[in-house]
């Protein structure tokens, strides 16, 4: 089949670039139509990404174009380019498709802001250095958009930058992810040294690897380095604590970051570099271990949270570590397959959150309630998303959950038990959630009358919930077909009746008890909670990971910082003013020995004629001793 729409794969990222240019050029003269041209460039980006994704159903090998020599090191050429397969034509749809939801949402959310147009604008460049990183074809050019998209979570995550929070939260995702991006770019350095003519294409790569040309303790140490950065970007433990912060940002944005973009990109970013995992069992226990403790953890915490974003930036951490676990058992698919369920349904999470946000100006659960009579499309389709989250049986995040626990258990049955205890922790906080939120009676006056969102923020919350409902069945254990598309190759078989049972039985007795604790109240949630004492507490502030961040890296490396600010200050400053004292001192003298006297220039010439024979004179003194 002739690859005619992936000749055009380069419009998908060009819609929103021009998007944001216009809107830096001339933001200021349209600001009210802002949010129409960010509408429109990502439409355009959603229809041609769709495009791409029904010619590449019916194609075989990937398309790649990589005709520019964009950079030269040491004589050799690094292209720059894109590359059409399967896996990137289904992260196009994606990331635009959201992207497209999320520009039409904020039309509403965002109305009345006075800086409107920036932030239509940085939403645009956003989508474009995802959809660059999705569609490069070399390691370093997905490194540069790599790179862009954590420059756009900052302009971001710190929009409302008035507030300290939103400042500190900003700074935060910035520092704790370049670590991460510090071991990819190792990694790709590694690489492009052991490559064979130093070409870094993933093509190039992946025959390198399959042929042997690169040694195994290299390929298992750059697969660790890759899978540092990431850690940085998906919020894995230990380099999770931006994430939840990040929630200081406008709700919009949580749904973009923790949808389909930023949190999304080191997901893709091991399954693209998958030829190298593969290599080495050392780098895929590491990634299972590391994805099966964070969605274990992070499903605990969210558990005790109060603020109705945060409990939903932990269920992110969470299931990003099934994906990542997914990966390390070496199930591609599965991971694949719950980063498209998951961004249909944490992006409907986030913007129903958002909903309920901009109805009643409150956003911590105990001072919400009763919200399910005045605001039914956002409960309903939250209600949805929280039963997808949940992994119930028919919804799109019990297939690809039931996806992953098969795998796992078919690798270790330590994998499996802890993603069920995951999964369990997990229905139960989005039950404690919804029933907070929307059922009972409000629990503290609200500043106005309670009522449904505008149609432009209401539409897409319905077209994300069908999606959360439909898209689970593209990948059953009935229906194989995105492992057979995605692979190439019939995929392998995961009916497992013992996981399917289970699976939905967790999620039954999580939001069971949940209501019994939040809906009917027969258990009352504050005894459980006094009673497990410090364990409660425990969960509550986090594991106190913050703080011992703060203990052991932040004051030290400040302190030290001090420190040298002090040395700058008064030796390496002092320095420089006693020479430039010196030289101004010396100028002065100077200036005052020019008075127009004969006799003061004769008795200057007659001193310097005395030192310059003392000189010559013991020249020979000081040569013999």
């Amino acid at each position: 089949m002739e690859a005619t729409y992936a000749q055009l794969a380069w419009i998908v990222p060009l819609a929103p670039l021009i998007a944001f240019l216009v809107l830096l050029a001339i933001g200021r003269q349209v600001n009210r139509h802002s949010a129409a041209v960010g509408v429109a460039a990502t439409l355009v980006s959603f229809i041609f990404a769709v495009l791409v994704f029904v010619e590449r159903l019916g194609a075989g090998t990937a398309y790649a174009w990589q005709d520019w020599d964009w950079l030269t090191f040491g004589g050799t050429p690094i292209g720059f380019g894109y590359e059409v397969n399967n896996l990137n034509a289904l992260m196009l749809v994606i990331v635009s498709g959201v992207s497209l939801l999320v520009n039409l949402y904020s039309a509403g959310y965002m109305k009345g802001d006075p800086r409107y147009h920036v932030f239509f604008g940085y939403v645009a460049l956003f989508t474009f250095s995802m959809l660059g990183l999705v569609l490069s074809s070399n390691l370093l050019e997905l490194y540069v958009f790599w790179e862009l998209v954590g420059v756009c979570s900052f302009l971001l995550i710190g929009f409302w930058y008035h507030k300290p929070e939103a400042k500190a939260a900003a700074k935060k995702a910035f520092i704790v992810t370049r670590i991460g991006d510090a071991g990819l770019l190792i990694a790709i350095l590694i690489l492009f040294w052991q490559a064979p003519y130093h070409d870094l294409s993933f093509t190039n790569l992946a025959n390198a690897v399959a042929e042997g040309m690169i040694a195994p303790g290299i390929l298992t140490l750059t697969a660790i380095l890759i899978f540092v950065g990431a850690v940085g970007k998906s919020g894995q433990f230990p380099l999770h604590v931006w994430l939840p912060d990040a929630m200081e940002g406008p709700t919009p944005i949580s749904a973009l970051i923790h949808a389909a973009t930023m949190v999304a990109a080191g997901v893709y970013l091991v399954a693209r570099t998958f030829f190298i995992f593969e290599e080495s069992a050392a780098a895929l226990t590491v990634v299972a271990v590391v994805g099966a403790f964070t969605a274990l953890f992070a499903a605990t915490v969210g558990v005790a949270q109060t603020d109705i974003k945060r409990v939903l930036a932990y269920s992110t951490v969470s299931q990003l570590g099934y994906m990542m676990m997914a990966l390390g058992v070496g199930a591609q698919v599965a991971a694949v397959f719950h980063l498209t369920t998951h961004a249909f349904f944490k992006a409907l999470l986030f913007l129903a959150a958002g909903s309920v946000i901009h109805a009643v100006g409150k956003q911590d659960v105990g001072e919400l309630g009763g919200l399910g009579r005045k605001m039914k499309v956002t409960a309903w389709t939250f209600g949805i998303g929280a039963l997808a989250l949940a992994g119930l049986f028919p919804l799109s995040g019990f297939w690809s959950k039931d996806a992953i626990l098969t795998a796992a258990l078919h690798k270790h049955a330590g994998y499996f038990m802890v993603g069920l205890v995951a999964a369990f922790f997990t229905a139960f906080y989005m039950a404690r959630l919804f029933f907070l939120v929307f059922a009972g009676k409000p629990r503290s006056a609200y500043g106005h009358e309670p009522h449904e969102s505008p149609a432009v923020m209401t539409v897409p919350l319905v077209i994300l919930a069908a999606l959360a409902v439909v898209s689970g069945f593209i990948y059953t254990p009935f229906n194989s077909w995105l492992g057979d598309w995605l692979t190439g190759a019939p995929a392998a078989e995961h009916a497992n009746w013992t996981v399917i049972l289970l699976s939905n039985l967790a999620a039954l007795l999580g939001i069971g008890l949940g209501w019994l604790m939040y809906g009917k109240r027969s258990l009352d949630a504050e005894a459980v909670a006094a009673r497990m004492g410090w364990l409660h507490k425990l969960v509550k502030n986090k594991y106190y990971i913050d703080e011992l961040y703060r203990a052991v890296i932040v004051k030290p490396v400040k302190a030290l910082g001090d420190l040298l600010h002090l040395a700058d200050r008064f030796v390496v400053d002092g320095v420089v003013k006693l020479v430039a004292g010196g030289a101004l001192f010396i100028g002065r003298v100077g200036t005052r020995m020019q008075n127009g006297q004969l006799q003061g220039y004769g008795l200057v010439s007659l001193l310097g004629l005395v030192l310059l024979m003392a000189l010559l004179a013991g020249r020979r003194f000081f040569h013999v001793g």
